[in-house]
């Protein structure tokens, strides 16, 4: 079993940044496929970043140049860089983290990105 806790979220003006972290429980945290997803109401969950084991990423198209996502395997914890944020990027982003065919979620943390 594996429990996630994302902290960092908040209220920023646009332009501004912020940066989340997820930190995760138990052993097997090196080996999972970490991820960043966002959702706002009435809308499908929308994966926005993701790292593998190796390190390898990749970005939703609309983010990319402006968020970083990175691990910290020492530490159990995922981080999300969020640089120039706009309005559109108001979410509540929760992280995954997938193992063989189990996906593990936080419960989320809301970012506002308002003046």
């Amino acid at each position: 079993q594996v429990q996630l806790v994302e902290s960092g979220g908040g209220l920023v003006q646009p332009g501004g940044s912020l940066r989340l972290s997820c930190a995760a429980s138990g052993s097997i945290f090196s080996s999972t496929i970490l991820h960043w997803y966002r959702q706002t109401p009435g809308k499908q969950r929308e994966q926005v970043a993701i790292i593998t084991s190796g390190g390898g990423t990749n970005y939703v198209d609309s983010v990319k140049g402006r968020f970083t996502i990175s691990r910290d395997n020492a530490k159990n914890t995922v981080y999300l860089q969020m640089n120039s944020l706009k309005p559109e990027d108001t979410a509540v982003y929760y992280c995954k983290a997938t193992n063989g065919a189990m996906n593990y979620w936080g419960k989320g943390t809301l970012v506002t990105v308002s003046s």
